[in-house]
């Protein structure tokens, strides 16, 4: 009996541990997905693993200075949203040279300014140390600080650590850092590797948490104690789930003014993230760039056959394709779906009502049919120019 409660013992203790591991990756997850969220974990992060007495991310808003916004164990408020020129005091010299920056006594030190001495002092913060956080071009796009409230020297054990967060936090800004272009192209062209590398990566492993998390199910049947911490981790993956769904979804938010292809497209891909359902954008031609009102015009199109689609059609795959016909420009979504019958014209829909108003004031029409294959299939056109 001895030896089958050892057993036991052993076994929960397995369990727990991999629970632990699956609970850290998904902290990791929530973290990568929310800027603020990662930095401030960020700040926490220093302060757990250096054993600092205080930490803190500071963004770098202009090339010419940093704010610091994001702090962990603060007594006082004095560093919050604290102006650090570039050069100056220990992170502003930090981001000056490119590299790590250490002091054994803040207030003491010969080797950097003494701007920010008052704000130190009501910290009472003596040993520091920062390093750069660094852009996709070796650039310092934030600081990060470590601090105790002694004397001290922080070895370079603790530098190589601070500087391997710090790695972390760059991959979390330069997410953020894509809505900030002010190139069209770039933008469209990082929000889909974005999406791909966050469907392929971040949903691949809450997939393989999932698969773990059924698979525990069974063997913590007889451990109580378990239990109530599976149940939780179960929680906080469909937590994670909904946030990757929103974050994918808001990467192909559309702008009429951006290419009508690339937004198309965009819509499919969310779509086939969100269903699971294929679905293959054909650009049939060439098509020359339309205004503003027309875009709107077939992107709603789009997303309204996609919407159908995903509420109605039970579809296998749905093909989108977009092409010049008859002096205009056309958008079809097919499904080979088995559904709900549509008419023969549109108006089996508000949405559908609604698109083929505004296609009649633009010259255009909308028309839904049901294929002989029973799949449906949904028509946008619009002439290039306007109607006389």
């Amino acid at each position: 009996m001895a030896a089958t409660e050892r057993v036991a013992k052993a076994r929960a203790a397995e369990q727990s541990n991999l629970l632990d591991e699956l609970l850290r990756e998904r902290e990791g997850l929530i973290g990568a997905l929310d800027r603020v969220v990662a930095l401030h974990g960020t700040a926490q992060l220093i302060r757990e693993r250096l054993g600092a007495h205080a930490a803190f991310v500071g963004d770098l808003e202009r090339p010419e200075f940093a704010v610091v916004r994001w702090m962990s164990g603060n007594r006082t408020e004095a560093m919050q949203n604290l102006l650090v020129p570039t050069g100056q005091g220990i992170g502003g010299r930090a981001l000056a040279l490119g590299k790590p920056v250490r002091v054994s006594d803040y207030l003491s030190s010969h080797t950097i300014t003494h701007q920010f001495d008052a704000q130190v002092r009501q910290e009472s913060l003596r040993a520091m140390v920062a390093v750069p956080i660094l852009g996709r071009e070796g650039q310092p796009v934030a600081v990060a600080y470590a601090a105790l409230r002694e004397s001290a020297t922080f070895g370079d054990a603790a530098v190589h650590d601070l500087e391997s967060i710090a790695e972390q936090a760059a991959k979390a800004l330069r997410l953020a850092s894509v809505a900030e272009s002010t190139r069209a192209d770039a933008v469209s062209a990082e929000r889909r590797r974005m999406q791909s590398a966050l469907h392929d990566s971040v949903g691949a492993l809450l997939f393989s948490i999932g698969v773990q998390v059924r698979g525990l199910r069974d063997d913590i049947a007889d451990n109580p104690a378990l239990r109530q911490r599976l149940h939780e981790l179960e929680r906080d993956v469909a937590a994670a789930s909904t946030a990757l769904r929103e974050s994918l979804l808001a990467l192909a938010e559309s702008t009429p003014e951006r290419a009508l292809p690339v937004e198309v497209g965009e819509h499919c891909r969310s779509f086939e993230s969100r269903c699971g359902v294929p679905a293959r954008f054909v650009q049939l031609a060439p098509v020359r760039p339309l205004d503003a009102e027309r875009t709107a015009l077939l992107i709603s199109a789009v997303r309204e056959g996609l919407l159908n689609v995903e509420k109605h059609a039970r579809a296998c795959s749905v093909v989108v394709s977009l092409g010049p016909s008859a002096g205009g420009v056309q958008v079809v979504v097919a499904d080979d779906g088995s559904g709900e019958a549509a008419e023969d014209a549109p108006g089996s829909g508000m949405g559908l009502r609604s698109l083929a108003e505004r296609a009649a004031r633009l010259g255009g029409r909308v028309s839904l049919v049901r294929d002989e294959d029973c799949g449906c299939t949904l028509r946008a056109w619009v002439p290039e120019v306007p109607a006389p």
